[in-house]
């Protein structure tokens, strides 16, 4: 893929249960969970979310490395 389009499309898997081609801006701060001390992969954003996650995945791929990190500057 040349720079410009991974620079869009890197790191964009889609989402499989609403069929979403491009990653949506989740705007939530907490994740319901099944049960206690039991999560489904997110739990709360400011550790991670599929937002952050895609941009981690997109950084990866710009900079053909083995992993990228973006973390949390606040909730204001």
């Amino acid at each position: 893929m040349k720079k410009k389009t991974l620079m869009i499309h890197g790191g964009i898997t889609g989402d499989e249960k609403t069929g979403a081609v491009s990653v949506p801006i989740y705007q939530v701060s907490t994740y319901k969970q099944p049960k206690a001390g039991q999560h489904t992969g997110y739990e709360y954003s400011r550790t991670a979310n599929p937002t952050r996650t895609a941009l981690e995945a997109l950084v990866t791929e710009l900079e053909s490395g083995e992993a990228g990190y973006a973390f949390s500057s606040g909730m204001a």
